[in-house]
């Protein structure tokens, strides 16, 4: 489900009444989807994830690198799997070898000195070129074929992993880990394997995007909700729990705020008795339900309250089309 929200509510909720934003030219409609899917990742470089000392500071970790660094050569070689960087390390006989790294969007280098051990040279670094997991779709259109899911990114925190591209597949919810109060649940169901749905091309702070299969991600569009039309009371998200099935369950918005940097415009409390009996609330994978009131989509659900997991946010769907724009913009 992302990042997880462990801060109290009752300093970050203060003073709402803030100006409505202006969103970005955007369609009149778009298709609420609601469907869980497994998403497969490729990063664009090798990702530090953690280090593997024991006792002692590994190589790479003594010579300055990070968890979140995301390696683009070595030796001036580019990198694009995690392979490369052990057929690299095999090379080096030992001798120190030169990675380019980029760190919040900063060049950096650093000189590190393999060790040997079992007969092979290592940094004492763990590292990730691709990410499997579950989410769900939030919107598809039509006129265009672009679709939205998560309404945030995945890692890396507010600066979402690189990737070169990725899949939508198809998946089916096997079970349910319920959320209780300090551990999130989630959905458990394969990410890995199923038929694709549409190729992701984009990973966001608000989300990922790409094109799908009309055939799968189709339906009724519906009409956007401006901003100014959203309020605190009763809404709906659409998720699936359980198999391939997608249902409509209630929720209250709570309070309603514009905060585009954190993706937490909104604020929700589950109160279908069928959702919170099955999962506890807002469970990981849930990520992407499309949120509407008034017969218009709002936008998504994004984080669980770790301290409640009945409730939760989500993001405008204006903030989300924002970020399709953008990357759009930045690819071209």
């Amino acid at each position: 489900m992302g990042r997880s929200i462990r801060t109290g509510l009752a300093a970050v909720w203060l003073g709402l009444l803030l100006t409505v934003p202006a969103f970005a030219a955007e369609p009149e409609a778009l298709v609420p989807v609601g469907r869980t899917v497994g998403l497969e990742l490729e990063t664009d470089g090798v990702y530090v994830v953690k280090f593997d000392g024991e006792d002692r500071r590994s190589p790479a970790e003594a010579a300055g690198l990070r968890p979140g660094d995301r390696i683009l050569a070595v030796n001036g070689q580019a990198l694009a799997r995690a392979v490369e960087l052990r057929e690299q390390l095999s090379r080096s006989d030992g001798a120190p070898v030169v990675l380019d790294v980029e760190r919040n969007g900063k060049a950096m280098q650093f000189a590190v000195r393999p060790e040997l051990r079992e007969g092979r040279y290592l940094l004492g670094l763990c590292v990730r070129d691709r990410i499997a997991g579950l989410g769900t779709v939030t919107f598809y259109d039509p006129a265009t074929g672009l679709f939205g899911a998560l309404g945030h990114g995945v890692g890396g925190g507010d600066c979402p992993l690189v990737i070169r591209g990725g899949t939508a597949v198809e998946t089916e919810i096997t079970d349910v880990r319920r959320g209780e109060v300090g551990t999130p649940g989630s959905l458990l169901g394969p990410a890995v394997g199923g038929e694709a749905l549409g190729q992701v091309e984009r990973n966001t702070d608000r989300g990922l995007f790409g094109h799908g299969d009309a055939a799968a991600l189709d339906g009724q569009a519906v009409p956007l909700a401006d901003p100014a039309e959203v309020t605190a009371g009763p809404a709906e998200i659409w998720c699936g729990v359980e198999g391939s099935e997608t249902e409509r369950y209630t929720v209250e918005i709570e309070a309603v705020r514009f905060d585009a940097e954190h993706c937490r415009d909104l604020r929700l409390v589950v109160t279908d008795p069928r959702l919170l009996e099955r999962t506890g609330g807002i469970v990981q994978g849930m990520s992407g339900s499309p949120i509407l009131q008034n017969g218009k989509l709002v936008g998504a659900v994004t984080h669980v309250l770790v301290r409640d997991p009945t409730r939760g946010y989500g993001i405008l769907i204006g903030h989300m089309l924002e970020a399709a724009e953008a990357a759009e913009a930045q690819a071209a």
